[in-house]
């Protein structure tokens, strides 16, 4: 391996070091004092839908999982799988394996929604430039996965190598779940639209920081994951959320920002975004209680006080995934 090649590595590792958004402590979430607007239970008249959760979350176990999505009023909760650990470039040799969280692969995602059919159901997932990568993806899809998910490497989002997961996507008729990370994960965010233009009978869902930053049609600084600044109408995102076949994932931190950072701007955009925007946790929490800083339950309690009607926070929370999802 020549020097060149080891300097590459090394600046790839530390900029996933660097990247590694997914960590960002819920305490910063202390003073969104949302709770007033209390988290329905599980088997009230209001389903929700989580499409956005993890086996193995930072080492969460299952039972610690279930507890959780069940405090939350959960009713169906979707597990998205890592791929499996590998030394690989897309995986900065190993540095975000696990989706950079210690998230199981396929199989323990499969596993659980065994023991709960019905209450948790799977993606699939494989490194997309893995060889044999289609080939695991389609086992479980074939299984019974209801999306492509969470794909979260570092490959361009029109690599070859994607290009085949939207081709698979496309012959299931399921969605794909995107996490998007400026210069990290699912790179070259500006040349995606292509992709939603070529592949228009699949159905993309975005998220993570790149993906809720780019809401501003002033987003300058893709190094600013979380800005706090006025939101613009007119960014990438909300241009692309335009399109039929994509969606938005509200999931995590990034997501809880989108909706926090201008709440004058919010509801103008859940108005007109009402049919394409999902509802996801994308939380390590093993407790559901608003005063632990739960990210799932922020986001259930902010959506609940921002969307502009009842029928908009019943679309977030339920009904748009339910379509989908085929549910």
């Amino acid at each position: 391996m020549s020097d060149q090649t080891l300097s590459r590595r090394n600046f790839l590792i530390q900029n996933v070091k660097l990247g590694a958004g997914a960590f960002i402590a819920p305490s910063l979430l202390t003073q969104n004092n949302f709770a007033n607007k209390p988290v329905s239970k599980n088997g009230d008249t209001e389903p929700i839908i989580d499409i956005h959760q993890h086996t193995n979350y930072n080492k969460r176990s299952d039972d610690d999982l279930i507890a959780h999505q069940r405090a939350m009023g959960i009713s169906i909760t979707i597990l998205q799988p890592a791929g499996h650990p590998k030394e690989y470039g897309s995986t900065y040799y190993g540095m975000a394996n696990g989706l950079q969280a210690d998230i199981g692969p396929n199989e323990a995602a499969y596993a659980l929604a065994q023991r709960f059919p019905g209450e948790f159901l799977f993606a699939a997932n494989e490194i997309p430039d893995l060889p044999g990568a289609i080939t695991e993806i389609e086992k479980y899809l074939q299984l019974g996965a209801k999306m492509i998910g969470e794909s979260k490497f570092g490959v361009e989002c029109d690599s070859l190598a994607m290009q085949e997961i939207y081709k698979l996507a496309d012959k299931y008729d399921v969605p794909v779940l995107m996490h998007w990370l400026y210069n990290t994960y699912n790179r070259n965010f500006e040349r995606f639209e292509k992709m939603v233009k070529k592949y228009k009978r699949v159905n993309f869902i975005g998220h993570a920081q790149t993906w809720w930053a780019h809401i501003d049609k002033n987003q300058k600084d893709d190094n600013n994951w979380y800005p706090m600044t006025k939101v613009t109408p007119g960014g990438l995102t909300d241009r692309l959320l335009d399109y039929p076949n994509v969606w938005g994932d509200f999931s995590g931190r990034s997501g809880f920002n989108s909706l926090y950072r201008n709440t004058d701007h919010v509801q103008n955009f859940l108005t007109r975004h009402q049919d394409k925007l999902l509802f996801g946790s994308d939380c390590w929490d093993r407790t559901a209680k608003a005063e632990d800083n739960c990210i799932g339950t922020n986001l259930l309690q902010i959506i609940r006080k921002l969307a502009p009607n009842k029928t908009i926070e019943r679309k977030i929370l339920y009904e748009n995934a339910k379509k989908l999802l085929k549910l």
